[in-house]
């Protein structure tokens, strides 16, 4: 069976075997875990506790301040020990409330959430005040608030709900044993949906590498409208934009977003968690973290509660400090390196990987030699070392009229770069320069 796919792309070596037939497992954190204030896309929340205040699990730490922000909760039963700034994976020190975990792990008996009584007709707005409520974001790692993308406008009509299942990420197989093993939550979730969304068509999309869970999701959704299809192994297939030109063969105009074309994308992971909100009233308080690279003797997939060290994570996969030379938080191609790993894990550490000297490829950058191989892989039709002189010489009317706000800072063209230019990181700062002056 052949995938669908989207235009260029590139095919890295994909790693997936380290970890894919590897069951979840549950790991507990030490006796501090760090919440910060921030962990997803727009205002950081504001601390709704104090020092001494007593925590359980699921109870509010954070508040979302504005409509594009997400509620932050409690992962552990605890003593809030101080409220400070502490360095995140954002590599800058941000609000954190610091909880003393009693190992109790207790719920309060007045939840906060109250399950929905599934007997009353489940409106759009409900769905908001649940998804919003339990503080669901993009968790497939760009942490997007999900109630800002449930909220479309009235004059926009949702035809396709794509549920995005390609995690084309090397390494990363997080979503692929949420699928294997948790795909019951995924369906309850979009069926949800297609509650509050009558007229969409639900499509989840699955690369081909991933067949056994392909298998699995094709099987949990026969006697539902839910359609399981296979996509073509390739990234950024989990792109946002690609997956849409996949799935549905709309094109996404620049500088738009999905629902100008009828369409509406959700993570697998974030779906589950929908699911859970709504039916069972549980908050995001964990998050499926692959951990892998040669530079762990253990890689595993791991269930983390929010706010747990990256470096217990770490030693409990039995990470080897001496032949680790680059940890990275998320996958190889977008993640963020690290330089410390006493920070917390947040809603969008997808994956942990401990890289070897083997693993990466630190030579320096050269002249560019004109070979074009940026522009032949580039997904969204731009060309990148055009881009990277722009930005690094500050011409940022001419980096404006090349579109380069439309780069979705995918890395293809730096992974398929001879001379190793520093493509994404001349463009991403560029980007952030400008959004600073339009703000």
């Amino acid at each position: 069976m052949k995938g669908m796919t989207f235009k260029k792309g590139i095919h890295p070596t994909y790693h997936k075997e380290i970890t894919s037939n590897v069951q979840i497992e549950v790991m507990l954190p030490g006796k501090e875990v760090v919440f910060p204030m921030s962990q997803h896309i727009g205002a950081s929340c504001t601390p709704v506790v104090k020092k001494g205040d007593y925590m359980y699990v699921g109870d509010q730490i954070g508040i979302a301040n504005g409509f594009v922000s997400a509620n932050i909760h409690s992962s552990i039963s605890g003593t809030v020990k101080v409220i400070e700034k502490r360095m995140t994976v954002k590599g800058v020190k941000e609000t954190c409330v610091v909880v003393e975990n009693d190992g109790l792990y207790a719920i309060n008996p007045e939840k906060q959430i109250m399950p929905y009584n599934q007997e009353e007709k489940l409106t759009r707005d409900i769905l908001i005040e649940y998804v919003k409520a339990a503080g669901i974001v993009g968790l497939g790692g760009a942490t997007f608030p999900t109630h800002v993308k449930l909220s479309t406008p009235q004059d926009k009509k949702v035809e396709f709900i794509l549920i995005n299942g390609a995690e084309c990420e090397p390494y990363l197989t997080s979503d692929e044993r949420v699928m294997l093993e948790r795909g019951e939550d995924v369906i309850e979730g979009v069926k949800l949906l297609l509650q509050v969304f009558k007229e969409a068509r639900a499509i989840i999309g699955i690369e081909d590498n991933k067949i056994d869970a392909y298998k699995r999701m094709v099987t949990l959704a026969q006697d539902t409208p839910i359609e399981v299809k296979l996509l073509h192994t390739k990234y950024p297939q989990g792109s946002e934009k690609h997956l849409i030109e996949a799935l549905t063969s709309r094109q996404v105009p620049s500088g738009k977003l999905p629902i100008e074309v009828g369409c509406m994308v959700h993570n697998i992971a974030s779906v589950g968690a929908i699911y859970r909100a709504v039916i069972k009233g549980e908050p995001v308080i964990s998050r499926i973290v692959t951990v892998s690279g040669k530079g762990v003797r253990r890689p595993c997939n791991l269930e983390v509660k929010i706010g747990t060290s990256i470096r217990e994570v770490l030693e409990y996969a039995q990470v080897d400090w001496n032949q680790t030379v680059k940890i990275i938080a998320g996958g190889p191609m977008m993640g963020t390196a690290l330089f410390d790993v006493d920070i917390p894990v947040t809603k969008g550490t997808s994956a942990i990987l401990c890289l070897t000297k083997e693993e990466t490829d630190c030579k320096p950058p050269s002249n560019c030699i004109r070979c074009g191989k940026c522009v032949a892989v580039c997904p969204m039709g731009l060309v990148p070392i055009h881009l990277q002189k722009s930005a690094i010489h500050g011409h940022y009317e001419v980096f404006l009229k090349q579109n380069g706000m439309d780069c979705i800072e995918c890395g293809c063209c730096a992974y398929t770069c001879p001379a190793k230019r520093e493509l994404v990181q001349a463009i991403r700062t560029a980007k952030a320069v400008i959004r600073a002056k339009q703000s």
